[in-house]
């Protein structure tokens, strides 16, 4: 064993024990910082609105919530998943509203929908109740889509858009920077790759779309993710599964609001008054009650208010 995978093995072990004693010991841990950059946080707070908005079109929606027509990514690559109007819950469980989520990669929808989806490289199976994947493709163009699924992996018919973006080529440091002499162009290459960046290894529960300090304006969509467990109702819980909690407190430390998405939800809609607000995400065992991992914490700043 060379002595840069010895470390990195000492690395990741040292993370997982950190890991469960702050979980044991109820520990919380402050979301990621916007940018330090100027340009940087320029760039990524520009984008706010698009992460944010609230989209009531359709009551029950699946979207793949981090990739948009057109971006240029590095592989690998993450895809994060959001769902509404449903829960998540692992395959193999049956809940009239609730499934799990599949990644269509460079195919279509299945034209019957009875049929069951197939186990292929073209047909991505999250049955564990995951909140994202990550995806390595080849250099080119690629397309993606999310299609919902009982726990017979039987389409829902709920499903997101098609998503066309490139491939650029393998992921390496450092990644694309953000200049003041070609700001536009390289704001664009620098949000593309900083929203489709593999997570560290570990396991966490975070908020996806907003970053520890970000201005929002209400209401506010809130989404949620999971690492190294799988999300599932209250009542179908089980070893490595859980489901999320969302305490939004005021400035004085009052709450304003308290979410619990026992029914497997991973996303929440937000209305509240200008103001400094701290959000509290629990991700816990089937009584509600154990944290399974760090509470994650993340302070927002709603400075402004649109009508829905």
């Amino acid at each position: 064993m060379t002595r840069g995978v010895l470390r990195g093995v000492v690395r990741g072990v040292v993370r997982g024990v950190v890991t469960a004693c702050a979980a044991l010991h109820g520990a919380s841990v402050l979301a990621e910082a916007l940018p330090r950059d100027e340009l940087e946080r320029q760039c990524w707070l520009q984008h706010t609105r698009e992460r944010t908005r609230v989209r009531l079109i359709e009551p029950t929606a699946v979207d793949v919530s981090n990739l948009r027509d057109g971006y240029s990514v590095y592989s690998p690559f993450r895809i994060d998943f959001s769902i509404r109007g449903m829960g998540v819950i692992p395959a193999g469980k049956p809940h009239p509203r609730a499934g799990h989520h599949h990644v269509l990669v460079d195919t279509p929808l299945p034209i019957n929908p009875g049929d069951q989806i197939p186990f292929n490289d073209f047909h991505r199976h999250y049955g564990k109740g995951q909140t994202s994947a990550v995806l390595s493709l080849p250099p080119g163009p690629h397309r993606v889509r999310l299609l919902f699924a009982d726990h017979e992996h039987r389409p829902y018919f709920v499903f997101s858009p098609e998503v066309r973006f490139t491939v650029r080529g393998p992921r390496a440091a450092p990644g694309p920077k953000v200049t003041r002499a070609n700001f536009d162009t390289s704001c664009r290459d620098w949000y593309q790759d900083e929203v489709s960046r593999p997570r560290p290894e570990g396991t966490r529960a975070l908020i996806t779309n907003v970053r520890d300090g970000e201005p929002v304006i209400s209401p506010v969509n809130v989404r949620f993710a999971v690492d190294g467990f799988g999300v599932a109702p209250k009542g179908f819980g089980a070893d490595g599964l859980g489901h999320f909690v969302l305490e939004v407190l005021r400035g004085d430390n009052s709450t304003a609001q308290n979410v619990d998405l026992n029914n497997g939800a991973t996303q929440a809609t937000l209305l509240l008054a200008p103001g400094s607000y701290l959000l509290r995400l629990r991700f816990v065992d089937d009584t509600g009650r154990r944290d399974l991992v760090p509470v994650s914490e993340t302070r927002i700043i709603v400075n402004g208010q649109d009508r829905l």
